[in-house]
């Protein structure tokens, strides 16, 4: 088939980028801070605050004031470099209020998968594509793919809605911002099961055909990614399939003409240390990009800080434990999918309560090699920023309060666990 013009995309991510979350919008100069160390090294990381419209709820906060917060941290610490403020896992009926404030958007479709698509439309989809019918050779993944026109029409009826309703949101986002003024990302990684190699071809080249530009995308990855805790799996399977999507990636490229710079995101990617290494491996080995969302880490690194400066504020992080554990099926039930907490395993309130500031951080710093780390407490307090939300102006004052020892905390968290295993190691340029 001729290869297609690509799709327009002026502006453009760069070969790295970082996922950096924050709840509470304090930690922007300190997280900015860790790409200003990377860059240090020779590695342009780019920063991409993101906040969820379920953040800004439950926090009762706005997407301007994400804006707000990077911009002010870019101006103070003279950074050069491309930035983003994501609207992060936006739908169709949340994305409008992101517009304004927004030059990122993870489109969110996961919901989609599975309804199945009109007969008119896959039956399109497949006189259109016969590529992906029979034996197909990609150039990094060592056996051909063999896919019938049977299995092609049945993985078209699962994934066209999901990438149509894409193209809705995508297409509501260019009537108001214009086609060159942000970066996509389609986020499919929130389902049961993994894409495989054919399924992750198929949807890119639906993605092509509704005429969205994603310049990363999120698939579902083997494995359990629970929140603030490492991978759950088997190691070598997801590096095969995280060098086998890669493979998919380029050969969409080369023959949709979807953006070159086309790279994959791993949502949850926070404290995956066990698959940082098998990720640099892929990523150096092929000269891939690559997006790596962090999610809530900043938040545990807010209250490693409070508890770590001792005082009051350990004692709010300690009434922080206590709320979360009285609420925690409330506060796990929109997580579900993203954690699994042992009950039993959890501290009882008065045991917390009689903690040292070193026992409260030993728990929930991760580090696995800490006889003390405790991953079930971690996770609570990964979802139970919903308490801190609701201490209102009390929260916020306790990290003014605490802010050099949350800072260096925070700085410490994302250079040293998180960009010089993972991005350092698999940069060229790095030494």
């Amino acid at each position: 088939m001729k290869r297609p013009e690509p799709l327009p995309s002026r502006l453009k991510l760069e070969k790295f980028s970082l996922g950096v979350g924050d709840r509470f919008e304090h930690q922007a100069r300190a997280q900015l801070r860790a790409c200003l160390l990377a860059a240090r090294q020779g590695v342009e990381i780019v920063p991409v605050w993101n906040k969820s419209n379920r953040e800004h709820v439950t926090i009762g906060s706005e997407p301007a004031g994400t804006r707000a917060a990077a911009d002010a941290a870019v101006e103070a610490l003279g950074w050069t470099a491309p930035y983003f403020v994501d609207a992060d896992h936006v739908r169709l009926e949340t994305v409008e209020r992101f517009i304004p404030h927004s030059d990122f958007f993870t489109i969110d479709v996961a919901d989609w998968i599975g309804k199945p698509a009109e007969a008119q439309a896959v039956e399109a989809f497949v006189k259109r594509h016969p590529e992906l019918s029979g034996r197909l050779s990609i150039p990094g993944i060592e056996r051909p793919l063999n896919t019938s026109r049977g299995q092609v029409e049945q993985l078209a009826r699962q994934y066209l809605q999901a990438v149509q309703e894409a193209g809705k949101i995508y297409r509501q986002i260019v009537q108001a911002k214009g086609e060159d003024n942000f970066i996509t990302e389609v986020s499919m990684d929130e389902t049961d099961s993994p894409q495989t190699p054919p399924e992750l071809l198929l949807i890119l080249a639906a993605l092509a055909d509704e005429g969205v530009p994603l310049q990363t995308i999120a698939p579902k990855f083997t494995g359990r990614f629970n929140k603030g805790v490492d991978y759950v799996g088997d190691v070598g399977k997801f590096e095969e399939e995280f060098s086998q999507d890669l493979a998919v990636l380029r050969h969409a490229v080369q023959t949709y003409g979807l953006p070159t710079m086309l790279k994959l995101s791993v949502h949850s990617g926070s404290d995956k240390f066990s698959i940082y290494p098998a990720m640099g491996r892929a990523v150096m080995r092929t000269g891939a990009g690559l997006h790596l969302k962090t999610a809530g880490t900043t938040w545990l690194e807010e209250l490693i800080g409070l508890a770590e400066a001792g005082g009051s504020g350990l004692a709010l992080a300690k009434e922080i434990y206590a709320g979360a554990l009285e609420q925690v099926e409330e506060l796990c039930a929109p997580y579900a999918a993203v954690i699994d907490i042992h009950l039993a395993a959890l501290p009882s309130i008065q045991t917390v309560n009689g903690w040292s500031s070193d026992e409260f951080v030993s728990a929930l710093r991760h580090d696995p090699r800490n006889p003390r780390f405790n991953p079930n407490f971690r996770q609570l307090l990964h979802v139970g920023y919903k308490v801190a939300a609701k201490m209102g102006q009390r929260y916020l004052e306790a990290l003014e309060e605490c802010e050099e020892v949350i800072a260096r905390n925070v700085t410490e968290n994302l250079y040293e666990r998180h960009i010089r295993p993972l991005f350092l190691n698999a940069a060229p340029t790095h030494q």
